[in-house]
């Protein structure tokens, strides 16, 4: 049996920061030191001196395109992209061709992910059947073999009557509807958010009340049904302020957003590049102040990427034409560190030990650091600098909004299940 140590690193968790090394023997750490006096002892070392040593990251939205679109991104593949980014697990949305309203695609995702063995891949199920958005998927069933997170993502659920139906029937099955802001009807034909960058370049505009409809909607179905529910990838400050009001209240509601959505303005697309095309879309400086406060102040509850691959070529049609959608998940960590003014402990809380309560994985990541734990850990390097270059991402696609910018903070190994899955930085399968 090999007894892997994480040496000289600072360990972060729920508790706090301290000194220590960690041993790990059979997926699961075994000893924690205190930090003083001669290190741990092992087969194997891996060197965390001046990095952080953090339970593993819980991505609750990224899109692994498989299966029906591997020319974008495969699940090994993407799952590869999430180790270096230091997650170890992720929820793959199901906007896949067929969609995951089946359990004989569930399964397929799931033992895709197994056979990568880079991280654990959480597949979700579709809340309508095909992402219709006309009548229920089989929640039972989808329940029965491990679903825990329902969405449409890609889609918001237009009827209300439907969306009420879905929570009744959740409710009784433990699981989690995360929905999609979107009123479909207000967005049609639109590329950007709707204001004066587009209007300046003559674009047809996204308002920010087609997520906030939606939203102040699905507020009161969960106050009429006592269901809780998770919302997607918010975007604007009367969104955070509608989630505020809501948990003030004490609705069983939570929230995500996205690294992007904190980080990059409308303004991007004032060059016409569709890299900077995304739904929902960017947003304006007091949206991402908003957002920022919101994840302060913890109305946020997690940091997900919306990890979105798409060939070259389709991003390079016009705007009209091209999807949207940005990758994420290697750039994350270093986007969090550059952008939010946060306490370490509450930006890492976002990233691994909220969504994992989210995600229902709470068992098995986002743990504390501590003896009899599930190994799954990130050791990274909170300080370093490093400048984007699409070529070096693991993704099968480049549509990176980062490209040549300089992030901070970078992850240095990824352990998962006990077993190194990067090392110094790179992959090691």
């Amino acid at each position: 049996m090999t007894r892997l140590i994480l040496s000289g690193g600072t360990l972060l968790d729920q508790s706090g920061e301290r000194a220590g090394d960690v041993a790990i023997e059979n997926g699961r750490i075994v000893q924690v030191s205190d930090g003083v006096g001669p290190g741990l002892t092992g087969d194997r070392v891996l060197d965390a001196t001046g990095c952080i040593v953090s339970p593993g990251f819980v991505d609750l939205h990224v899109h692994l395109r498989e299966p029906g679109k591997e020319e974008a991104e495969t699940i090994e593949t993407g799952s590869r992209g999430a180790a270096l980014g230091g997650f170890t697990a992720v929820v793959a949305m199901p906007n896949t061709d067929p969609a995951q309203d089946s359990v004989a695609v569930i399964e397929f995702v799931r033992a895709q992910g197994e056979r990568a063995g880079l991280c654990e891949v959480l597949p979700s199920g579709c809340i309508t059947v095909g992402r219709a958005g006309e009548r229920l998927a089989p929640f039972g069933e989808l329940a029965a073999a491990g679903v825990r997170i329902f969405t449409d993502d890609g889609n918001g659920v237009q009827d209300a009557q439907l969306m009420r139906r879905a929570l009744e029937y959740a409710g009784p099955l433990g699981i989690t509807l995360a929905q999609h802001c979107e009123t479909a009807s207000l967005t049609k034909g639109a590329v950007m958010h709707e204001g004066s960058c587009c209007s300046r370049l003559g674009l047809p505009g996204w308002p920010a009340l087609a997520e906030e409809l939606m939203l102040f909607r699905d507020i009161e179905l969960v106050r009429i049904t006592g269901v809780p529910m998770h919302f997607l990838h918010l975007s604007t400050a009367r969104s955070v302020a509608l989630v505020r009001a809501a948990k003030a209240e004490g609705l069983a509601i939570t929230a995500e957003a996205t690294p992007h959505h904190f980080s990059l303005t409308d303004e991007e697309l004032s060059g016409y590049d569709a890299v900077f095309k995304v739904n929902p879309p960017l947003r304006t400086p007091a949206d991402i102040s908003a957002i920022k406060d919101g994840l302060a102040d913890g109305t946020i509850d997690a940091i997900a990427t919306d990890h979105a691959p798409h060939e070259p070529h389709t991003k390079e049609a016009p705007l009209d034409q091209a999807p949207s959608g940005m990758l994420g998940l290697e750039t994350a960590l270093g986007v969090c560190l550059a952008e939010l003014d946060m306490d370490l402990v509450d930006i890492v809380a976002a990233l691994s030990w909220k969504p994992a309560a989210i995600a229902g994985v709470a068992d098995r990541h986002g743990r504390p650091i501590a003896v009899g734990e599930p190994a799954n850990l990130t050791v990274f390097d909170r300080n370093v600098e490093w400048t984007v270059k699409p070529e070096q991402l693991a993704s099968k696609s480049r549509n990176t909004p980062y490209i040549g910018r300089r992030l901070r903070g970078k992850v240095r190994h990824t352990v998962f299940n006990g077993t190194p899955v990067v090392i110094d930085g790179q992959a090691t399968r």
